[in-house]
């Protein structure tokens, strides 16, 4: 005998038909005004919500991941029933506790439709082996006018029982609604006037490709001295005369005063005096070559390399001839204490790899 339930009431189905192990849920509608409804099951935890998308059971997912509850389709009615969702009760897995029957009308928002507009709605739950209905709840016509989507009733656990109970909850958010109570993300209904536009809004830019991260330029610190400048193909090497004058930066034949010419980089101020100055040109001392006791004239550095006493072509200076007596003096001077030198009682000396008394 089929128990007629109202709102909010229940019946045990294990005491209904002793030994149930599977059951039909038929959901039925009567509209005139082309409303199209759609029948949905959502397994739930004992917190109430879904145990995953999977888990929800409706015309684009017609069966759970565990085989347990299959919905029918929307082929034709059967029985006085719309739509009908099967449940093998023993199949169901020990972690659902309930599991919740809705309806929701397809596209309402766009349509302008509402529950209002669906007349004698009902859930039944029938023994699917016998055949015979055990439970059903009729929705009262009217009173709907806001609602587009329904909970109407849930299968649940009682300790070992199952039991059923109406539930008649209407929700005027749709389906996103039931969605947002149970924890499953499904396809929101269409707001009204949202069909695709060719152009895009004007508030709304049109999408633009992020452009590439300019790449960041760390400059390297200054340093800590201003380094002298140097043109463009000079040379590293300091200056010849002194390395604190900076680097060299111009070729010059220098005549020391012992030793033949050779090519020397000095600085641009050394370069200037080498070129102004008479050779031989006296120079600090040198390593590897002896130095001459001072003169009466001043030692300086620097002149134009010359190979005799006569005028050089293109302006070249032109030497007297009493810069000539005063060198060939001052070599008398010297040969003669050098003579003195060897005349003294010492023992005998090695002078260029020969002994001489």
């Amino acid at each position: 005998m089929s128990v007629s339930l109202t709102k909010g009431g229940n019946v045990s189905l294990s005491k209904q038909a002793p030994g149930l192990t599977a059951v039909t849920v038929g959901l039925g509608w009567q509209t005139n005004t082309g409303c199209d409804l759609d029948a949905g099951a959502l397994l739930c935890d004992p917190s109430g919500k879904v145990l995953s998308d999977q888990h929800f059971v409706f015309f684009n997912n017609l069966t759970s991941p565990d085989g347990s509850v299959r919905h029918s389709g929307g082929g034709s009615a059967v029985g006085g029933d719309d739509q009908q969702i099967q449940v093998d009760l023993a199949l169901v897995p020990d972690r659902v506790t309930k599991i919740v029957f809705l309806l929701s009308l397809y596209e309402a928002a766009s349509r302008g439709q509402s529950f209002g507009q669906v007349h004698r709605a009902h859930i039944r739950v029938l023994d699917r082996e016998a055949g015979t209905e055990l439970a059903r709840y009729d929705l009262a016509s009217g009173g709907m006018s806001g609602e587009t989507a329904l909970v109407v009733g849930e299968l649940y656990r009682h300790g070992a029982e199952w039991k059923f109970r109406a539930v008649g909850q209407g929700y005027a958010s749709g389906l996103a609604g039931i969605a947002t109570d149970y924890g499953v993300n499904v396809l929101r209904d269409t707001p009204p006037n949202s069909a695709p536009s060719n152009s895009a809004p004007a508030s709304t830019p049109a999408y633009v490709p992020p452009a590439a991260p300019t790449p960041t330029v760390v400059s390297p610190p200054p340093p800590a001295f201003a380094p002298t400048p140097q043109p463009t193909g000079s040379s590293p090497m300091t200056c010849f005369f002194d390395p604190d004058h900076g680097p060299g930066t111009t070729t010059v034949t220098w005549s020391p005063q012992w030793g033949v010419p050779r090519p020397i980089q000095t600085c641009g101020g050394c370069a200037q005096r080498v070129q102004s100055t008479p050779p031989p040109f006296y120079t600090p001392p040198q390593q590897g070559y002896p130095q001459p006791a001072p003169q009466g004239c001043p030692q300086q550095g620097h002149g134009q390399p010359y190979a005799d006493h006569h005028q050089q072509q293109g302006g070249g200076r032109r030497f007297g001839a009493g810069a000539l007596i005063g060198a060939g003096a001052a070599g008398l001077v010297g040969g003669a204490l050098l003579s003195e030198a060897f005349d003294d009682d010492e023992p005998d000396v090695i002078v260029n790899n020969y002994y001489e008394e």
